[in-house]
């Protein structure tokens, strides 16, 4: 048998955007896309997971750029994946970007989830039009 221990969510980008786009920083900086937080109760520590599902609106502003997307929990990253992401300057094409990862026992106590976005190729241009989300949710299994 499995409970819910905690769930937390944020859209700070609700819908697609495109006359304010946040531009993704170049490798090695990176840019901030959300934060949660998730508390895991102390009888919980030792038989749990966290599930985390991560939507990014992003567009190509020049060349054909790969966004490293990375899930952080407490500073310490626990999750990558990778996008490719093409410029058309024909049209304005938007891709979302769709992602989870499971963080599996995680001690207790209130833990700082955090999502963010580089640009890996130099001389290319990409940023976020939304939407964006970050959710999280904790389960824990009974014995």
């Amino acid at each position: 048998m499995f409970r819910i221990v905690d769930y937390q969510a944020t859209r700070p980008v609700r819908k697609v955007d495109q006359n304010n786009p946040i531009p993704i920083a170049h490798t090695p900086k990176k840019t901030v896309l959300a934060d949660i937080c998730i508390t895991i109760p102390r009888r919980d520590a030792d038989r749990n997971h966290v599930e985390l599902i991560a939507t990014v609106g992003v567009r190509g502003v020049s060349g054909t750029s790969q966004i490293l997307f990375k899930i952080f929990r407490d500073g310490k990253e626990i999750f990558r994946a990778q996008e490719g992401v093409e410029a058309d300057p024909t049209s304005e094409v938007n891709y979302i970007v769709t992602f989870q990862a499971i963080d599996k026992n995680v001690r207790a106590g209130s833990h700082d989830y955090q999502v963010t976005a580089e640009n890996i190729i130099n001389d290319t241009e990409a940023a976020v039009v939304g939407p964006i989300s970050f959710s999280g949710l904790a389960i824990a299994k009974d014995y």
